[in-house]
């Protein structure tokens, strides 16, 4: 393996999915090499709305806090989904009360909205303290496998020169146009392309109209358009999505290309339908073009080149999981790869990355069509839908079946409530507040380095076992962690002698609900199964 600079990983894109894998690697001591085609982050004020799950493995790398902060410097927390025929007009449906209704039960986190160009120096600040470079102004062109590695072929954008870079690992963050992709030859399954649509970012003083409304997401629907608004705090600044424009009943095809005129002109106008002030002053900074999908990859590997985010998932807005999912592949894989890296697991390890993450790209994918086809565009009549699951399931749920983790018999598929999931092995472990000699602290604040192992009051063998092997263990209801209103045990499905087994990304990798004769047989048992070096 040959090359004029050398990283165990190697990233192509360094947005929001790229940075987050440097971030999370960087997290477990794995310094990586980012190739960015852009030479600075786009200044339009993309806007996303990030879920429980994501801040919470931003906690895991020590982010929450410094982005909650960016996000009220830019929003308004909280806020209701709801739908408008205007902005100055009626209000038609109210989808969700408020961005953060029942989070407690659940999480340490909370749900919040923050612009990209806001969250991706903070991703990127913690990624090259960890030793991570980014290389920007570059673009991965080609990739070559070889025994011990990939080597790839970069770019200079603006020169032309090329050169090639040689990495144990290859991941490819480069968005939905992924060249990647298309060199390996993956195809997409999904419903494919059902509009073409815009974004428009503007400045129109809308603050009379917005501020003090506690409305977060504000879907139009009226016969000018259909899409939804986004504004910062001050009702000043935002974005309004576009994907139908004009009677899509009587004039379908033109209704679905809401790209076909991204003049000023024509922004401005939708602007002012969407507003419901004709004579609103606007001011154009940027159109964006993109097409509504709801794609899946066929495969999210080839060897040692692993996709990631919207290279293996594209879909519509509508609940804004497409970042989130992707924020989530590379936590997945971060830690699958550092633990490989350093000789901590076997190289089978890494086959669970496309086993866990494929069937949760997929099951999100068609949440967000649904979303779509009965919120965005009920004009399209669809029936090829699956049933709408709650937001809750599908940002906390997923239960991920892989020799990762070991099932039950009785376990659940797909997705569960994770109000009710119980430490099922292959979910992710629940939220319980500790009282720690620290102060309070979430179960969840244990995880994020390597194995963890918690026990009831009546675990200590479980801890003398542990001792000799490579996790930490806790006992829950010591003078360490205690546990005021006992409620650990019920929520992790196990007895108060007996252990849970949670995985680096704090998903449950195996339970046992009483002690057994022997915990250290048992548990070296356990580590071997899911590929844990002993």
């Amino acid at each position: 393996m040959t090359g004029e600079a050398n990283a165990d990983v190697l990233i192509s894109g360094g947005g929001l999915v790229g940075l987050s894998a440097a971030a999370f690697l960087a997290h477990h001591g794995i310094a990586t090499l980012a190739i960015e085609r852009l030479t600075e982050i786009s200044p339009l004020p993309r806007a996303a709305f990030f879920h429980m799950r994501t801040l919470e493995l931003f906690r895991q790398i020590g982010l929450e806090e410094a982005v909650r902060v960016q996000s009220e410097r830019e929003f308004t927390p909280d806020g209701a989904v709801v739908a408008v025929e205007t902005l100055a007009g009626r209000e038609i449906a109210r989808f969700i009360p408020s961005l953060n209704e029942g989070v407690e039960a659940l999480s340490p986190c909370r749900r919040l909205f923050v612009s990209q160009p806001g969250l991706e120096p903070i991703l990127r600040r913690r990624a090259e303290a960890g030793g991570a470079r980014v290389l920007q102004g570059q673009e991965v062109i080609s990739a070559t496998q070889t025994e011990a590695g990939v080597v790839a072929r970069v770019r200079n954008v603006k020169t032309g020169t090329e050169r090639d870079i040689a990495a144990r690992y290859l991941i490819g963050a480069e968005g939905g146009r992924s060249g990647l992709r298309e060199q390996l030859g993956i195809a997409m399954d999904g419903h494919g392309v059902f509009s073409n649509s815009i974004t428009i970012y503007f400045r129109a003083d809308l603050s009379r109209h917005v501020v003090g409304r506690d409305m977060s997401v504000i879907y139009v629907v009226n016969p000018a358009l259909s899409g939804f608004f986004r504004f910062e705090k001050s009702g000043k600044r935002g974005f309004l999505a576009v994907n139908v424009v004009g009677d899509p009943v009587t004039d379908p095809e033109r209704a679905a290309n809401a790209a076909a005129d991204t003049s000023d002109a024509r922004a401005i106008a939708l602007v002012r339908a969407a507003a419901g002030v004709a004579d609103l002053d606007v001011e154009i900074e940027g159109v964006a073009r993109w097409r509504c999908v709801a794609d899946v990859a066929r495969r999210y590997r080839d060897g040692r080149i692993f996709l990631a985010g919207d290279a293996v998932h594209i879909m519509p807005p509508t609940g804004g999981f497409g970042g989130n999912t992707g924020v989530h592949d590379a936590h997945n894989l971060a830690w699958k790869l550092a633990m490989v890296l350093k000789g901590e697991a076997d190289a089978a390890l890494l086959d669970t990355y496309e086993m866990e993450r494929r069937p949760a790209g997929r099951f999100t994918v068609e949440q967000a069509y649904t979303r779509y086809v009965t919120r965005t565009a009920p004009y399209m009549r669809a029936t090829d839908y699956e049933p709408l699951a709650s937001d809750f399931a599908i940002e906390l749920g997923a239960v991920y079946r892989s020799a990762a983790a070991i099932s039950e018999p009785d376990g659940s598929e797909g997705h569960v409530d994770p109000h009710v999931s119980h430490g099922l092995p292959g979910t992710r472990a629940p939220h319980v507040w500790l009282d720690g000699t620290q102060g309070r602290i979430s179960t969840l604040d244990l995880f994020g380095r390597g194995y963890v192992l918690l026990t009831g009051g009546r675990g200590e063998s479980w801890i003398d076992a542990a001792s000799s092997l490579p996790m930490q263990a806790h006992r829950i209801g010591s003078r360490e962690l205690r546990d005021a209103e006992n409620t650990f045990p019920a929520a992790y499905g196990i007895g108060e002698d007996g252990a849970s087994l949670v995985r680096p990304d704090g998903y449950v990798a195996w339970r046992s609900r009483a002690r057994p004769n022997d915990a250290g047989t048992q548990l070296r048992r356990v580590l071997s199964q899911i590929h844990v070096r002993v």
